[in-house]
């Protein structure tokens, strides 16, 4: 799918209509917030960064911030007692701990009888962790293909007590992480600055994208929560970032407290399901699509600009 531009969305006339029935709790004009989240907890070494230096690199940036982060596991990463200790050290300084899965299957591709028992594998291996919080973040975003999967899976949650860890804003972060560290492979001196930019210029264009689709839909700007990996990028460019939004004028806040915002509560009723909650509201309108491609995100729509500048 060709990569669309960054679109300036022209406000809707009803768009508080759309938002069907979510409160609003927050001015339209109140600075936006957002909270950042971390997937897979995915600990391996390269030559510029162990793993263990990665996660202190990543709980250091979160703490001299006062932030409160939330990681979604993939437990087959913390099979090792040494992988163990480095998640802990998470549960430790207060950060939410949340199921991802244990092996990373794709839900559409896979039958429900096996997602399930990988499901609740995950939860096995985190439940004793103190700061484990039974939400559940879906590898690739993929809620299902079909109504019965959607569905199916919606209530296997509910009837285990879980709730949706979804996120407002998708990037492909983890795609800027592997051509990095392709880089890093073949020169590890060269200079990643440009990696750096290019990383923080497209979490900008992506958190504006998605904020002003908020504000389209639901009237307002939610209390944004921004996907990310637990990978080397973010590693060497965390404290970047946060301070990227800070600059912009934006909040960063804790996960516990972004995940308060009722826009949490809405079931979209849409197919495909998943992707961003705001994307998936804003399909549920039916008014949005020129501007929502899919997936939403995905390292296709960056290669061809990564080619360019030589990255």
């Amino acid at each position: 799918m060709e990569r669309r531009p960054f679109l300036k969305l022209a406000l809707l006339a009803g768009a508080s209509a759309a938002s069907g029935g979510i409160r609003s709790i927050a001015a339209q004009d109140e600075a936006p917030s957002v909270a950042l989240t971390f997937d897979d907890f995915n600990i391996f070494d390269v030559p510029a960064l162990s793993g263990a230096a990665r996660n202190r690199s990543i709980l250091d940036a979160l703490q001299a911030s006062n932030l409160r982060s939330a990681v979604f596991v993939t437990a087959r990463n913390v099979e090792s007692a040494a992988s163990m200790r480095l998640l802990e050290s998470w549960n430790e300084a207060g950060h939410l701990i949340g199921n991802h899965t244990y092996t990373h299957p794709r839900y559409s591709r896979t039958p429900f009888d096996d997602f399930a028992a990988d499901f609740l594998r995950c939860d096995g291996v985190l439940r004793r962790l103190s700061q484990f919080q039974k939400w559940f973040r879906f590898p690739y975003l993929d809620e299902g293909t079909t109504a019965e999967q959607r569905d199916r899976m919606r209530a296997f949650l509910a009837a285990e007590d879980y709730r949706n860890g979804h996120v407002t804003i998708d990037a492909s972060d983890w795609y800027v992480d592997g051509r990095l560290r392709t880089r890093l492979a073949a020169q590890p001196n060269t200079d990643v600055s440009p990696y750096r930019q290019f990383y923080l210029d497209h979490i900008w264009e992506r958190a504006q994208f998605y904020d002003d689709l908020s504000r389209q839909v639901l009237g307002r700007s939610v209390r944004h929560v921004l996907l990310l990996h637990h990978n080397v990028l973010n590693g060497m460019f965390l404290t970047n970032l946060i301070q990227m939004f800070k600059a912009k004028g934006w909040k960063v806040i804790d996960a516990q407290e972004a995940f308060t915002d009722s826009v949490f509560t809405a079931v979209p009723d849409v197919l495909p399901a998943g992707q961003s909650l705001v994307w998936s509201l804003a399909k549920q309108t039916g008014r949005f699509d020129d501007v929502l491609r899919y997936p939403g995100e995905d390292g296709t729509y960056e290669a061809a600009k990564m080619d360019a500048l030589g990255l």
